[in-house]
């Protein structure tokens, strides 16, 4: 069986098609394009006609390639643009009518929960688990055992609002530096908790392995499962916080020119997450929302 999995972000629109046999999973096409859904909509609560034109474009696309691999099941969901937008229901109303596809817009807590089975899942996780999944404007901390999820903290900061925030020149000064810091230790230390395996997700923590591990162009396989040091990102972070942001893709290939920009500030929060939990090391993930929805059907399967 084939299933094609969709996530309709703020930033980016994604699909992955995985082939399903005997319970297990095997990912057969992935692909991703920036649409940035998101976009004003904090200021105006309204998804932009160009946004929703583009967003409608690689939707269409989607679903050539769906077709073409022959999925037998299509779920999609969205997460923060639509939930936000006052005018979510007419994006999904042109999505169903013009493509027959239908999109369920997720709550944080969902969004979490599927991120958490996808991690543990594909690295067959044992013990107490914190899996931070880092987005452009909120950080989730999932903690769970096993394949339970036992508490999801939500933070309403991520790499774009923080850089906005805390970072007014480029390079940003020593003060600023001092103050972003400070604000993730006081918000990052009211959930600290004993746990066996500090995981990350998000497009930042893969980009630093890319860098430590020297992958280019980016392979998800080559990426997914590898470690990196607290000493490692300390590197990265001391390196990457000296040079403009416009400079930062020029020098290292691996770091897309829109990253560049944010890059710091989500560095910043697996900085302090590793120590402010004392740990040593964190184990880095690929794999999170769109890959979940389909574990999340798989699970079901074995308990029904």
């Amino acid at each position: 069986m084939r299933i094609a999995s969709i996530d309709i972000g703020s930033y980016s629109v994604r699909l992955t098609v995985a082939e399903i046999r005997d319970r297990k999973m095997e990912i057969i096409f992935e692909k991703g394009r920036i649409t940035a859904l998101g976009t004003k909509v904090k200021e105006t609560g309204l998804l932009q006609e160009d946004r929703i034109k583009e967003t409608l474009q690689v939707l269409k696309e989607y679903k050539k390639d769906i077709e073409k691999l022959r999925a037998n099941e299509v779920v999609a969901v969205a997460t923060e643009a639509l939930r936000k937008a006052k005018n979510s229901q007419e994006f999904l109303n042109i999505v169903k009518k013009n493509l027959g596809i239908e999109v369920k817009i997720i709550s944080p807590e969902e969004e979490g929960r599927y991120s958490y089975l996808a991690v543990v899942y594909s690295l067959n996780l044992k013990g107490k688990n914190c899996v931070i999944d880092q987005g452009g404007g909120s950080t989730e901390y999932i903690f769970g055992k096993e394949f339970n999820v036992e508490g999801l903290t939500s933070f309403p900061f991520g790499i774009v609002n923080l850089t906005e925030t805390f970072f007014k020149h480029d390079p940003p000064e020593k003060g600023e530096i001092e103050n972003f810091l400070s604000f993730l230790e006081n918000q990052i230390k009211k959930i600290k908790t004993n746990v066996d395996n500090l995981v990350g997700l998000g497009g930042t923590i893969t980009t630093l392995v890319a860098l430590e591990y020297d992958i280019y162009p980016y392979s998800p396989k080559e990426v997914h499962g590898k470690k990196l040091t607290l000493e490692q990102i300390k590197k990265w972070f001391e390196n990457l916080k000296k040079i403009p942001s416009k400079e930062r893709s020029r020098f290292y290939k691996q770091i897309e020119d829109k990253r560049a920009e944010v890059i710091l500030a989500g560095i910043g929060i697996f900085l302090k997450t590793l120590e402010i939990f004392e740990k040593d090391e964190i184990i880095v993930s690929d794999w999170g929302l769109r890959e979940g929805v389909i574990v999340s059907k798989i699970l079901n399967k074995n308990h029904s």
